[in-house]
């Protein structure tokens, strides 16, 4: 099993648009790229912590390749929004993809370019590629929202 890490908005919608994604074993939202350690939702949504609001994803290479989780984040959410998603505003909503590995790098930079160059957004793309932090996991009631919250 690998991991993917995406902030593309709330991650209540990011989860909910991979859940079903064959291949995807597991989701887990929660905070990562901040400096406060264990944040809490509060915390991260106050904008003081650094954190984005992420998904965890552990999938099956065998299954789905890096290249198509990459490919499925960049349809459902603005790339071109700087630290917004729609209505949602600040750092915490920042497209972002955090790597695990120089693969994982390459093919995010090489998608970048590819949308660069189709011009498909008219506008810049503002995703950020950062190497993966800690991350931690956001609070029992934010797990699977959708599910819960039909």
């Amino acid at each position: 099993m690998k991991k993917a890490t995406f902030g593309a908005g709330c991650f209540w919608g990011v989860e909910k648009k991979f859940l079903n994604l064959k291949g995807v074993v597991s989701t887990t939202v929660g905070y990562t790229g901040g400096k406060k350690e264990n944040p809490t939702y509060r915390d991260v949504c106050s904008g003081d912590t650094g954190h984005t609001e992420v998904l965890e994803i552990e999938f099956d290479s065998n299954i789905v390749t890096y290249k198509t989780l990459v490919e499925n984040f960049f349809s459902i959410h603005d790339p071109t929004q700087i630290n917004a998603q729609g209505p949602d505003i600040g750092f915490q909503y920042r497209s972002v993809i955090f790597y695990h590995s120089e693969d994982q790098l390459q093919i995010a930079n090489q998608t970048i370019q590819e949308l660069t160059d189709k011009n498909i957004h008219n506008k810049p793309i503002a995703t950020q590629v950062e190497p993966a932090t800690t991350f931690y996991r956001a609070e029992e009631y934010h797990q699977k929202y959708f599910l819960k919250n039909r």
